[in-house]
C-alpha cells in the first residue's frame, strides 16, 4: 500500500514525539531531529555521557511499523512507534553495543552487524549492593544493564566493616580477590563493580569481575582498579568487562578513565600512555586523546 504522508509530515511528527520533555525513556535527552536525503538523524544525549549521539532513522516507505510490521494510520502514529522502538533499543544497551562513527561532532550509532558486547556463553551485571548483601539470583539471560540499589557507606578506614565485608561474597567463594572493591565501598569511592558469570539457568559459576573508583571529588575521572577473569575464560570476556566499565564511567559523567593496568584489551578500546604513567582514555569520542593527569 502506498504511503500518503509527506516527508515533511513525517519529520514534523517525529520531532513532536522525540523532542518533547520526557520523550522516549529515562536517560534520553533530545537535541534535534534533522532531515537528510534518505532519512532523519535523531540527535540526543544519553544519561551524563559527554558524547552527543545520533541515530539514523529512514523515512517510511509503507504505512506500517518499521519493527513490528503492524499497520499505521498516520504519520504521528508512525512517529510514536519510532519512539517506542528507540526506547526499546536504549533500554537494552543501544549506546553500549553499537558500532560508532564520528560525523559532524556526533557519535553516530549503528547496530548493523555489531558484535555482542560479551560472548553469548557469558553475561555481565553489576554486583548487587545493599545494607544486607545476599547471594544474588542470576539476572535474566543476556542482562548486563546497570543495576543500582541503595547501600550505606562506612567511614573511610583501613578495615572493611559491614556491609562491605559481605559484598561480593559469592565472588570470593569462587576464588576471586574482592579486597579492592570492598575497600572502595568503605572509602565511598566505588564507581562501579561488575561481575561475569556463565550464562546458564543457574547463573553460575562466577568467572570474573572488574571495579573502578572515582579519582576526584568532582567525579570527572574514574580509575579502573581491577580487571580479573579466571583461567580459561576467553580474552573477549575481559574486553567486555573493560568496555562496560568505561560505559558505566561515561554514563555517570566521567570525562576520563585512567589505570595502571596494562592489558591488550585496553589499547583496543583506545587507552593510550599517560604522561604520569599508566594509561588514560577520554570518554568523549569526538575529543582528541588527552592526559587527565597532565599539570596535576
Amino acid at each position: 500500500m502506498a504511503i500518503e504522508w509527506s516527508r515533511q509530515e513525517v519529520l514534523s511528527a517525529v520531532r513532536t514525539c522525540l523532542l518533547r520533555a520526557g520523550a522516549v525513556t529515562d536517560g534520553y535527552s533530545p537535541v534535534d531531529v534533522v532531515a537528510e536525503p534518505d532519512g532523519m538523524l535523531v540527535i540526543f544525549h544519553w544519561r551524563r555521557d559527554p558524547n552527543t549521539y545520533a541515530l539514523k532513522v529512514k523515512f517510511p516507505t509503507a504505512p506500517k511499523s518499521s519493527w513490528t510490521g503492524f499497520p499505521m494510520t498516520s504519520a504521528y502514529e508512525w512517529a510514536v512507534d519510532i519512539a517506542a522502538l528507540l526506547a526499546e533499543e536504549l533500554d537494552t544497551g543501544l549506546v553500549r553495543r553499537s558500532r560508532r562513527m564520528i560525523r559532524d561532532g556526533y557519535v553516530v550509532l549503528d547496530t548493523r552487524d555489531a558484535p555482542d558486547v560479551c560472548p553469548v556463553e557469558f553475561a555481565i551485571s553489576s554486583v548487587p549492593l545493599d545494607d544486607v548483601v545476599l547471594s544474588p539470583s542470576p539476572p535474566p539471560r543476556g542482562f548486563w544493564k546497570r543495576s543500582y540499589v541503595t547501600f550505606s557507606l562506612g567511614s573511610p578506614s583501613t578495615s572493611v566493616s559491614p556491609p562491605a565485608s559481605k559484598a561480593g561474597s559469592w565472588l570470593a567463594k569462587a576464588g576471586m580477590d574482592v579486597t579492592i572493591p570492598r575497600q572502595l565501598i568503605v572509602e565511598a569511592k566505588l564507581a562501579c563493580w561488575l561481575q561475569v558469570y556463565v550464562n546458564n539457568a543457574r547463573g553460575r559459576p562466577f568467572v570474573g569481575h572488574a571495579a573502578a573508583s572515582w579519582e576526584d571529588k568532582q567525579h570527572t575521572t574514574v580509575r579502573l582498579d581491577l580487571v580479573h577473569v579466571q583461567p580459561g575464560v576467553p580474552s573477549e570476556v575481559r574486553a567486555a568487562l573493560v568496555r562496560l566499565a568505561v560505559c558505566e564511567a561515561a554514563e555517570d559523567g566521567a570525562l576520563h578513565v585512567v589505570t595502571t593496568i596494562d592489558v591488550p584489551e585496553l589499547h583496543g578500546l583506545g587507552f593510550r600512555p599517560a604522561n604520569g604513567g599508566g594509561l588514560a582514555l577520554h570518554t568523549s569520542s569526538t575529543e582528541p586523546p588527552s592526559d587527565p593527569m597532565a599539570g596535576a
